[in-house]
């Protein structure tokens, strides 16, 4: 395999980890201990370094070698490994609660090293494939920390488990370490590249880097509406007789097989086309085509039925499969605007688009639960077809800007 590949591969992995051991294997097991689901749903809150990275990564930016901030940070998530392992959430909360939070904002600092290590090693023929190990490589180890060690929870423990954690970072640091791939390579400096920590002129340099104002607009808003389907058709098909553990199945093992084919599809096709905003713009209008199928079953949907199981199911592995696509062909289209920025803000770059995508998701997520009671799940539905279609729209002016320009 290409080295570069290999190396980015292992990073996005190790990163996925902290996120799968969150939103999978820690609520689970936290209520199997006895947490009170008010203290599970607080745990949400130790998130918010990811919505914050962009304050960090100007130093990142600007500051030491690639290198270092990679070390620096896989250092730091073992190390809070280690905390976690010397504690017990049900008699010590709070204090596995800041380990966790620490945890999260050492793997937000490898996000942004990690994506800035992408940006400058990957050339425009690259990007395609480079994008698709991101995603996949994430999506593994989130899926095997989230999944895999909770199989293995009974046998391990808590503190064997964050032990195999810590080593598994351990062996991640002397990877990184011993690559040589350019990223000892600090950043040139001289009289023309003096170093810039305000906050509003980090800003306008942003903003400056051509395509950056409706980069940044589409990759806030392409996800609202999948994402509002996505985390509610499960719980619409719990509450009309889908047992938990064929739930479980469906949504979460084989949907994310197809999420996983549709990433390496977007990433094959990156490698052909080169150019994401065509193939997204028929990619978003068949997404608008597969939520219509999911709103109709909402409608429709009778219990126990068979045919309506399958064609739920159905509307699931499409969703997912067209999901990856999109998603890959969404972070190429980034990674294809930050390298246009300069050399000294393209981490802080990446990292801007990327909190605008991960913050356009939350902020939807924390609504689409209210939304639903309120307006029922047939009338949600359509309110996420909708915000799909804008997108759609919106794809088209940023094609005809970014030809103008």
């Amino acid at each position: 395999m290409n080295p570069k590949y290999a190396l980015l591969g292992a990073l996005y992995f190790v990163q996925g980890i902290p996120y799968g051991l969150q939103s999978g294997l820690l609520p689970i097991y936290f209520r199997t201990v006895g947490l009170s689901l008010t203290r599970i749903s607080l745990a949400k809150v130790l998130y918010v370094p990811w919505v914050l990275k962009v304050l960090w990564a100007p130093l990142v930016d600007q500051y030491w070698t690639k290198k270092a901030w990679l070390v620096l940070s896989l250092g730091g998530l073992g190390l809070a490994c280690l905390a976690c392992s010397a504690m017990t959430p049900e008699a010590q909360f709070l204090p596995v609660a800041a380990a966790l939070l620490s945890m999260n904002f050492f793997a937000s600092l490898q996000d942004v090293a990690v994506d800035g290590v992408a940006v400058r090693l990957l050339g425009q023929e690259e990007v395609g494939y480079g994008n698709t190990i991101q995603v996949v490589a994430y999506k593994l180890g989130s899926v095997l920390a989230g999944g895999g060690l909770l199989s293995f929870l009974h046998l391990l423990g808590w503190g064997p488990l964050f032990w195999s954690l810590a080593a598994v970072y351990l062996l991640a640091i002397l990877y990184t370490w011993c690559s040589d791939l350019g990223l000892q390579r600090p950043l040139q400096e001289g009289p023309a590249k003096s170093r810039i920590l305000s906050p509003w002129r980090i800003l306008h340099s942003l903003l400056r880097v051509p395509g950056t104002p409706w980069t940044a607009g589409f990759v806030l808003i392409y996800k609202i509406g999948e994402q509002g389907a996505s985390s509610m058709f499960p719980l619409f098909l719990l509450d009309r007789s889908f047992s938990p553990q064929k739930l479980g199945f469906w949504n979460g093992i084989v949907a994310t097989v197809f999420s996983i084919a549709g990433s390496w599809l977007g990433g094959h096709l990156m490698a052909k086309h080169r150019h994401p905003l065509a193939l997204l713009k028929g990619l978003l209008a068949l997404r608008v085509c597969g939520l219509l199928f999911q709103t109709l079953l909402t409608a429709v949907y009778k219990d126990k039925a068979s045919i309506f199981e399958a064609a739920a199911v159905l509307s699931l592995c499409i969703q997912h499969f067209i999901a990856g696509v999109v998603t890959t062909l969404t972070f190429c289209l980034m990674m294809h605007c930050t390298q246009k920025a300069d050399e000294s803000i393209q981490a802080t770059h990446y990292s801007f688009l990327a909190t605008l995508e991960v913050l356009g998701k939350l902020l939807f997520s924390t609504l689409v639960g209210s939304l639903v009671d309120w307006l029922g799940f047939a009338s949600s539905f359509c309110v996420f077809l909708s915000l799909s279609f804008a997108s759609v729209l919106y794809t088209l002016r940023l094609h005809a800007a970014s030809a103008g320009s």
